[in-house]
C-alpha cells in the first residue's frame, strides 16, 4: 500500500492520542520508521501491525482501530483536495458506491502501483443497499466500514450502519482474494425515487427502435446473451475482422475479446451485470494464434470424421476470416442493460495513440464516430489512459527489477559490510564512511589487553597439519562467539595467538571485567569442545591493562591496530602462563572487585625485557 493511508495513521494518532503514544505504537509495532513517505508503497502488513500496537498500547480494541483507520484516511484525503473527486461522482451516496472502481482508475497514474479492491452493488432498495467488497488483502473489513461511514457522513450528510453478511475467499492461479458482502443501512428513498423518475420519463420520450439502427450509431458496439454469445456487432468491428456478419454472431465474446479492466475477473455474465457502472475495456484478438488454434482443431475434426467414413461438404464456417491489423485493437466504453431483449450492449470507441496506429488497427479516421471526440483526439495526438497505463505497466515493471537490483546490490553490501567489520571495528569504519581521518589514531589511557595460545598441536605430518587447522578452526570459531556475547573486540590471530582487547574502541571502565570474564569462559569452552581422534590440545592465557594508542593501519587489507608497551607485556604475561591457567599483571588485578575473582598470587616473574614483575592466577570463585 502506498505511505499515504500511513500517513492518515499517523497524523490522526498523534493529533488524537500525542506523540508519545505514537512513538510507543512504532516501538512495538517493530517499525524502522516512524514516519511516512506519501508515494513510498510499504507492506499491507504495516497497517494490521499499527493497528495491533495501538490496541496493545491503549487498551481498544484490534477492530475498533482499524474502524478508526478508515475514517483517518477520508480526514486525511479530504485536506488534500481529493474529496472534490468523490463529490463530484454523482447526485447520491449509491451513486459514489456504484463508481468506486472508476475513480481508482483514474488514480492509477498518481500511484501506479496501487493494488486496489474491487467494489459494485448487489442489491439497491429504499433502505440502502448491498456492497461486495472484492480484495488482495487480509484484514481490512473494518477499515472499509469506516471508511465508508465516513465518507457519507461527510460528504452526503448521511448516517448509514454498515453490518457484515458475510466473508469468502476466493484463491486464482496468481492471487488469493477474501469477499464480504455489506449491508448498509440508510434513507435511499432520494435515489430510488430519481431513478424511477428518470425511467418513467425516458420510457415516454422515447420509440422503439431496432438493432442495426442502434449498431449503426456505435459502430464499435457489441451485444451479447446471458450465454456470453454475440448477438450483433458494428460495422466497424466486422470490417476489422474482415469476416462476414455470420462468423461472428453467435461465437463465445471470450473467443474473441480478452478482458483488460476491470482487472481481477472473469469475463462473465453474472460479473458484467454487477460491474455494469464500471468502465470496461475489452481487446480484441486479431492475433492469428487463436485462428490456427481453431484451424487445428477444425481439421483434427475432420480427420476424425473421414476416418470414420462421414464426409460432409463445407459450410460457410469452415472458412475463417481473415484478420484486421497487425495489432490488437482496444475498446473502451460503458455496459448497457437492455432489459427489453435481455442483452448487454458494450457501448464503446477504440484507444488510438495518435494516427500512425491506425493502419495498424485495419481501421482509418472515417472509420471512427461521428459523434464523438475520437477523430479530434487522434489528430491532437492525444495520449489515452489505456495507452498511458500500458506505458505505466512497463515503468512499473522496470521499477520493480530495478528494486530487485537495489535487493540485491544492498544484499552485496551488507556483506562487503561484514567483511569491513571483520577486520575495523564497526564505529571506527562508520566514521571513515563519513570522511573522518581524525579515527585513524587515537590514544586510550585504559585498556585491557589478551594474548591466548593455543598448545599441544602438532605439524609433523600432512594428517597432524590436517588436525591442527581443523581443531583451530573449532577453537577460534568458539572464540568468536564469546567475544560477541562478552562485548569483547577480537584484534587478531597469527598462528596459533588469539588477541582480543576490551575498552576500545568502544570505552567502557568495565574492561578488566569483561575480558577476565571471556578469559574464564573460553577455558571452559576447551573443555566442551570435541577435536580431531589423538588431538590433546589446552590453551594459556596472559592479561595486562594499561595505556595503548590504536590506529588504522593499510589501504590494501587495513586493520585496526593496537600499539604500546601494554600489548607487549601482556604478551609476556601469556608466555609466562602455563596450560589451563590465566596469567594476570598486577595492573590488571587492581582492576578487579576481589570478591568476584579468585586470585592467586604467583610471587615475582622474569620477563622478557622487563625483568622481574608481580603477577597473579585468575579464576572463578
Amino acid at each position: 500500500m502506498y505511505g499515504m493511508l500511513l500517513e492518515s495513521v499517523q497524523y490522526f494518532v498523534q493529533l488524537e492520542y500525542g506523540d508519545i503514544v505514537w512513538e510507543n505504537v512504532v516501538k512495538e509495532a517493530g517499525l524502522t520508521v516512524s514516519e511516512f513517505s506519501t508515494h513510498q508503497v510499504y507492506p499491507d502488513s504495516v497497517m494490521s501491525n499499527l493497528a495491533a500496537a495501538c490496541s496493545k498500547v491503549t487498551g481498544a480494541s484490534y477492530d475498533s482501530f482499524m474502524n478508526f483507520f478508515g475514517k483517518c484516511f477520508v480526514r486525511y484525503f479530504s485536506n488534500l483536495g481529493y474529496d472534490i473527486t468523490v463529490r463530484a461522482t454523482g447526485r447520491f451516496f449509491t451513486d459514489f458506491l456504484s463508481s468506486v472502481d472508476n475513480i481508482h482508475s483514474q488514480f492509477c497514474f498518481t500511484y501506479p502501483k496501487m493494488k486496489s479492491p474491487s467494489i459494485y452493488l448487489s442489491e439497491i432498495d429504499p433502505k440502502g443497499c448491498v456492497l461486495v467488497y472484492r480484495s488482495g488483502r487480509q484484514g481490512f473489513s473494518n477499515y472499509i466500514i469506516g471508511l465508508l461511514t465516513q465518507i457519507a457522513k461527510d460528504f452526503f450528510n448521511l448516517k448509514v450502519k454498515l453490518r457484515i453478511l458475510d466473508q469468502a475467499s476466493s484463491a486464482s492461479v496468481d492471487r488469493t482474494s477474501i469477499i464480504v458482502r455489506y449491508r448498509l443501512d440508510f434513507d435511499n428513498r432520494e435515489y430510488i425515487n430519481y431513478h424511477q423518475q428518470r425511467a418513467a420519463n425516458s420510457s415516454k420520450a422515447m420509440e422503439k427502435f431496432p438493432c442495426e439502427l442502434f449498431l449503426e450509431l456505435f459502430p464499435f458496439g457489441i451485444m451479447m446473451n446471458p450465454r456470453m454469445k454475440l448477438m450483433g456487432a458494428g460495422e466497424k468491428i466486422v470490417e476489422v475482422w474482415k469476416g462476414s456478419p455470420e462468423s461472428l454472431i453467435g461465437r463465445t465474446v471470450t473467443d474473441l475479446f480478452k478482458l483488460r479492466r476491470p482487472k481481477g475477473i472473469t469475463f462473465t455474465w453474472k460479473n458484467t451485470m454487477n460491474l455494469i457502472n464500471v468502465m470496461f475495456e475489452l481487446e480484441m484478438i486479431t492475433t492469428h494464434e487463436k485462428e490456427l488454434e481453431e484451424m487445428e482443431a477444425e481439421e483434427q475434426k475432420l480427420k476424425q470424421e473421414k476416418s470414420k467414413g462421414k464426409i460432409r461438404p463445407p459450410t460457410p464456417t469452415d472458412v475463417k476470416p481473415a484478420i484486421g491489423g497487425d495489432k490488437n485493437l482496444l475498446l473502451k466504453g460503458q455496459m448497457k442493460f437492455i432489459d427489453d431483449i435481455n442483452v448487454i450492449v458494450f457501448l464503446c470507441s477504440p484507444i488510438i495513440n495518435d494516427i500512425n496506429e491506425l493502419p495498424e488497427l485495419g481501421i482509418f479516421l472515417n472509420d471512427l464516430n461521428q459523434h464523438g471526440m475520437s477523430k479530434e483526439m487522434v489528430l491532437a495526438g492525444w495520449q489515452h489512459n489505456s495507452k498511458l497505463e500500458v506505458m505505466f505497466d512497463d515503468a512499473e515493471q522496470t521499477a520493480d527489477e530495478l528494486g530487485e537490483s537495489y535487493k540485491l546490490l544492498d544484499k552485496w553490501k551488507k556483506r562487503g559490510d561484514e567483511l569491513l567489520y571483520s577486520m575495523i571495528p564497526k564505529s571506527v569504519a562508520e566514521k571513515m564512511k563519513t570522511g573522518d581521518n581524525t579515527v585513524t589514531c587515537e590514544t586510550f589511557s585504559s585498556v585491557s589487553i589478551m594474548f591466548c595460545e593455543i598448545l599441544g598441536l602438532q605439524n609433523s605430518s600432512v594428517k597432524d597439519v590436517m588436525d591442527m587447522v581443523a581443531s583451530m578452526n573449532t577453537i577460534f570459531s568458539c572464540f568468536d562467539e564469546l567475544m560477541d556475547e562478552y562485548k569483547v573486540y577480537k584484534v587478531e590471530t597469527v598462528g596459533q595467538i588469539y588477541m582480543s582487547a576490551c575498552g576500545a574502541p568502544e570505552r567502557t571502565e568495565r574492561h578488566a571485567e569483561q575480558i577476565a570474564d571471556v578469559a574464564l569462559a573460553m577455558l571452559d569452552s576447551m573443555k566442551k569442545l570435541q577435536f580431531p581422534d589423538g588431538v590433546e590440545t589446552d590453551i594459556r592465557i596472559g592479561i595486562h591493562s594499561g595505556k595503548a594508542v590504536t590506529g588504522v593501519v593499510g589501504l590494501k587489507m587495513p586493520r585496526y591496530c593496537f600499539f604500546g608497551d601494554t600489548i607487549n607485556t601482556a604478551s609476556r604475561m601469556e608466555s609466562n602462563s602455563v596450560a589451563g591457567k590465566i596469567n594476570i599483571s598486577s595492573v590488571t588485578k587492581e582492576l578487579l572487585p576481589g570478591e568476584k575473582y579468585c586470585i592467586e598470587n604467583r610471587g615475582k616473574v622474569q620477563v622478557k625485557g622487563k625483568g622481574e614483575m608481580e603477577a597473579f592466577w585468575l579464576s572463578r570463585k
